[in-house]
């Protein structure tokens, strides 16, 4: 089995794909641990191509994978995914999971993150969950995927919606 998570930010893409992984086995690559070099310097782009172009040779047989990342092998990963998951909880739900997180993160790096990439939460991240990660281009990303790959996106719109329909 093969499982990509979308979402926004703070709405549980990690947590689900631990979950996932554990759950059926599967070996779990967070896009967010190949996205930053400690101290939140972003990676370049064929440094990220390559890792995940690696991640999928590896794990022909399943995977999960969580992270939207539309720019990097978003054709293979989303081709080659049996679901794609997308999380489009409101900001209600994704903002307070942001601060809870950050929270108990706070001063450590996630264990969905690079080494090096404590947690944080500053002026650009509040705006990026509430307003800039929902942008109608951001939007139209989703959309596109939800259009090219109907019969395997799967749209939940809360988290109750989405313990119900995957047994969690």
């Amino acid at each position: 089995m093969k499982i990509a998570i979308l979402g926004h930010s703070g709405s549980g893409k990690s947590t689900l794909a631990r979950q996932l992984g554990e759950k059926y086995g599967l070996p779990v690559l967070h896009f967010d641990s190949i996205h930053f070099l400690p101290g939140w310097v972003e990676t370049d782009r064929p440094s990220k191509r390559e890792k995940v172009n690696a991640f999928l040779d590896e794990n022909p047989e399943g995977w999960v994978m969580d992270g939207n990342y539309f720019k990097i092998c978003a054709q293979r990963r989303f081709a080659e995914a049996d679901h794609i998951l997308y999380l489009d909880f409101p900001r209600r739900v994704c903002l307070p999971r942001v601060l809870k997180r950050w929270l108990a993160y706070r001063g450590k790096t996630r264990p969905d993150m690079a080494p090096g990439c404590d947690e944080k939460v500053d002026r650009e991240f509040l705006l990026w969950v509430l307003r800039d990660g929902r942008s109608p281009e951001k939007l139209a990303d989703f959309e596109a995927i939800k259009q090219q790959y109907p019969n395997k996106f799967h749209h939940f719109k809360s988290p109750k919606q989405l313990k119900k329909e995957l047994f969690l």
